[in-house]
């Protein structure tokens, strides 16, 4: 036999240098080597991309698989099987005889069986006196046995690559989604930024993902959508901690101007009826309260208030709401400073920035006065809880895990 354009001696059809290269490959498969059929077919399923064949090739190779009487690949028990068009067309879900015959050609060309043709070209099974088969001139199912550890590898590289294709795509679902809560949270509580920029930006990496991505092209925009809300987040803080020194002066002045007639504690008294503190009447909003944060991004930024919730879990505003009032209770917080929380903020947003006090527990001392301090800002139009649920969902965020 020649290879090339030429063909086998009885004039059948040309050998490729890939169906030698298989021939040759099959002729080194070790003495007394197995392979579960079913396992090898499953490994071949999963790498169908890397082989280059379709679904219907890999039905027509099923189809062959089940003539093989034992589940065992063995060279021992021979690797032919032989059976008609029309019948490999019945098992095959009736497949139509000009396509059954371009799908043997596919799996023939992809390595994955190879041809052994009798002189007439028929298939079928020379016996000898006891019934056992001498001969037999079909389909070799020798590939599948000789590549058995190859198959295995591959069908394990694209579940790999599938599942690096997975987080990678979420990872970036969600850092998308957060980017543009973000934005629009900057943009509606009036935060300082040039955020139309931030937005040209964000649409700008969106537009570049494309129709059919692969794991690299969506790692590349991730880690600079990543790179883009990091740089909102830091916006966002740096604003917080500029608000949290202009409170902290505020606080340090009043403290001055009272030290002799007033106790620290003159906005967070033990008891319902609150001594020193201003009358709620006193306090009323500049303007409509801000709109409430999802309160998804609420529960992830500050977990722990799910554990005050009816039932040890928040699953909605009202549930949040009956925490709020109990963790009020446990950090001290007066009714009147909750009360005036929540006619300047509404119900909601009181009752976040509460779960928000509970989650910076250890770094605010007097969580009444912290409150009230909150509320006086929003009361001017000067306070939002966005950097706080920014700079919190931070903190609490696992660390990402970064292409190696």
């Amino acid at each position: 036999m020649q290879v090339g354009n030429v063909t086998t001696p009885f004039g059948r059809r040309p050998v490729s240098l890939a169906q030698v290269r298989g021939q040759m490959r099959t002729a080194e498969i070790k003495s007394g080597k197995t392979a579960d059929k079913w396992k090898v077919f499953r490994d071949a399923c999963e790498a169908r991309a890397l082989l280059g064949v379709q679904d219907r090739a890999l039905a027509v190779l099923d189809a062959l698989l089940t003539f093989y009487p034992d589940n065992e690949l063995s060279e021992d028990r021979g690797l032919v099987v032989f059976p008609s068009n029309d019948q490999l067309s019945v098992r095959a879900h009736g497949i139509a005889g000009t396509t059954l015959r371009r799908h043997l050609a596919a799996l023939v060309d992809a390595g994955l069986i190879q041809r052994k043709d009798s002189a007439n070209g028929k298939r079928y099974a020379r016996k000898d006196e006891t019934g056992a088969i001498e001969e037999a001139f079909g389909f070799s199912l020798a590939p599948l046995l000789a590549r058995a550890e190859e198959l295995a590898h591959a069908a394990q590289q694209v579940a790999t690559e599938r599942k690096r294709f997975r987080i990678t795509r979420e990872a970036l679902s969600i850092c998308r989604r957060d980017v543009r809560k973000l934005i629009s949270a900057a943009v509606e509580e009036g935060a300082a930024g040039d955020w139309g920029q931030m937005e040209e930006m964000f649409l700008g990496l969106t537009v570049r993902i494309p129709r059919t991505p692969t794991a690299a092209d969506l790692q590349q925009i991730l880690e600079e959508m990543e790179m883009l809300r990091e740089e909102i987040i830091n916006r966002l803080e740096i604003q917080e901690n500029s608000d949290d020194m202009g409170s902290n002066a505020d606080q340090n002045e009043r403290h001055i101007q009272n030290s002799n007639t007033e106790s620290s504690n003159e906005f967070e008294p033990s008891s319902g009826n609150e001594q020193g503190a201003k009358p709620s009447q006193d306090i009323r909003p500049a303007r409509e309260p801000i709109k409430a944060f999802p309160l998804g991004m609420v529960l992830k930024a500050c977990p722990e208030i799910n554990d005050y919730g009816p039932g040890g879990a928040v699953g909605s505003w009202r549930d949040l709401m009956s925490a709020a009032v109990v963790v009020r209770s446990t950090l001290g917080v007066s009714p009147s400073a909750y009360q005036d929380a929540c006619e300047v903020m509404g119900q909601q947003n009181a009752a976040v920035a509460v779960a928000c006090i509970l989650e910076r527990g250890g770094h605010i001392n007097n969580a009444g006065g912290y409150l009230r301090d909150l509320t006086r800002k929003a009361a001017r139009g000067e306070f939002s809880l966005g950097p706080m649920l920014m700079a919190l969902l931070r903190a609490n965020a696992p660390t990402r895990r970064h292409a190696s």
